[in-house]
């Protein structure tokens, strides 16, 4: 079908003209429609050009479908942060081999984040991550560990120290975390644990105290760290 072109009325004499290049149409109070049936409407840029919509208060599509097809590359949205658009979450679709059929992804009813894993599997959740490790040190003679950090600790000793653990799972949520403990390559150092550690035969352990020698440590808590369940993996490891 050949090009088209607007025409416009020119208010300086009330003739009608094709719209010049540069202008804008303007249709307030108006609108876009098409005059069969069914009709689409198309809006088809030349060369690397985009159809760029703006807003002051957003876009507002009143329809309950949006489809977002695509010319041999996997179709994605970009979300721009609110700092001069400098950097972006982009949401995409699998590539064609890793479908099945199509999926339905469907978001939940309550206010907060969406889980993620990286490209090595590690989830990041909100406050705080799984299967990601933290190095932790000591300072005053206290070395604590925040479980909103993660489920995995190391830590070097450098002093005399006690553990400390902060910011358990809420409630009855569970807490299992692994702290691993090297000792000081030179001097010996202790390691003493917080009060609230049950341990079997309510007898905490020593560390060992050769030159760099790892201990392997397991926590778990079902009551808001009232209570640690404390469990000696290893020791003299390394």
């Amino acid at each position: 079908m050949a090009d088209r072109f607007p025409l416009v009325v020119d208010s300086s004499n009330n003739n009608i003209k094709e719209l010049p290049s540069g202008d804008n149409l303007d249709i307030t109070g108006c609108g876009i429609i098409t005059s069969s049936s069914n009709g689409n409407i198309g809006l088809t840029p030349h060369g690397t050009g985009v159809v760029r919509i703006d807003g002051s208060n957003g876009i507002d599509i009143e329809s309950g479908s949006i489809s977002i097809k695509n010319s041999g590359a996997v179709s994605n949205i970009k979300l721009y942060c609110e700092s001069s658009n400098a950097h972006y979450v982009q949401l995409q679709s699998p590539a064609h081999a890793d479908y099945s059929g199509n999926v339905t992804l469907t978001l939940p009813s309550a206010t907060g984040k969406i889980l993620g894993a990286d490209a090595n599997n590690v989830t990041t959740l909100p406050g705080g991550t799984a299967g990601k490790t933290t190095a932790v040190s000591s300072s005053g003679g206290t070395t604590t560990l925040n479980l909103q950090l993660g489920d995995s600790f190391t830590t070097t000793l450098t002093e005399n120290t006690t553990l400390a653990f902060s910011n358990p799972p809420s409630g009855t949520g569970l807490g299992c975390f692994v702290v691993k403990v090297k000792q000081h390559a030179s001097s010996a150092k202790t390691l003493a644990f917080p009060g609230t550690v049950d341990w079997a035969g309510a007898s905490a352990p020593d560390v060992s105290t050769g030159a760099n020698a790892v201990d392997i440590f397991v926590f778990l808590t079902v009551d808001n760290g009232t209570t640690y369940y404390g469990i000696t993996a290893g020791q003299e490891l390394g």
